[in-house]
């Protein structure tokens, strides 16, 4: 068990570097590709709080969150999360760049939404004035007009499904397929839920907030159950002001 701020012993209590997580949370061996994925719960399983998942989380938990992508090639969100989040395109952080660049991977992760109807503002900077381009993934019976707007926009238009949408399954390969392998998502709950059920998931970066909301919050996993519970294993831990960080991978 690795903890950020030792509970016990209070002798240790400095603050990890970004070097020391970045070791923590490194990919295995790039050879095959690996999807994680990096989410926040509260104590009574919220996924977020007014729509948002910044209420519950902490300073910690973003400079996990930045060093997570900074070890990724490309960070897969969902279309609703790319809109209620207000996402925007990663930047290339100098903390990380030679760790990058011995990794042979460009200065920051790509972006790539999942969508199926392709409803999304091309104007915005996440597509407009990306370092690295922006990927959307969708299905090859999409609206060829809003494909056509995508690559107008300068968007790379990734086909993972025969019909309107996304197949989950085919999502890591045709990621692969560009020479991703370190891939990274961010949610949200309905596409996490998905790609569980297909199988698709390694790794799960979990950070448990400790709070309560009660109400009517999505879990962080919100899709078709699988036949069987999926087992995975407790890799690291990491603990600070009741906050955990943990990191799961699949058994």
């Amino acid at each position: 068990m690795r903890r950020l701020f030792p509970v016990t012993d209070q002798t240790d209590d400095r603050e990890w570097t970004l070097d020391e997580l970045a070791e923590v949370y490194a990919y295995p061996d790039p050879a095959e590709p690996r999807l994680r994925a990096n989410m926040v719960s509260t104590l009574d399983g919220a996924a977020q709080y007014d729509g948002r998942s910044q209420p519950i989380s902490s300073a910690t938990d973003m400079r996990i969150f930045g060093t997570l992508r900074a070890l990724a090639d490309v960070v897969v969100v969902g279309a609703e999360t790319v809109r209620q989040e207000g996402y925007r395109p990663a930047r290339a952080r100098a903390e990380f760049a030679a760790r990058r660049e011995a990794a042979g991977q460009a200065p920051a992760p790509a972006i790539a939404v999942v969508t199926a109807g392709l409803d999304l503002d091309f104007s915005l900077p996440l597509f407009a004035s990306p370092l690295v381009p922006t990927i959307v993934l969708t299905g090859a019976g999409a609206a060829p007009e809003r494909v056509a707007a995508a690559e107008k926009a300068g968007v790379r238009v990734l086909f993972a499904g025969d019909g309107a949408g996304v197949e989950p399954g085919r999502l890591v390969q045709a990621l692969a397929g560009l020479g991703h392998r370190r891939l990274l998502t961010e949610g949200g709950p309905r596409l996490l839920g998905q790609l569980i059920a297909a199988g698709v998931l390694d790794e799960l970066c979990l950070t448990v907030s400790p709070m309560l909301t009660a109400g009517n919050a999505q879990r962080i996993a919100d899709g078709p159950p699988v036949e069987l519970p999926r087992k995975f294993a407790l890799m690291s831990m990491l603990e600070e002001e009741g906050f955990l960080f943990t990191r799961y991978g699949r058994v």
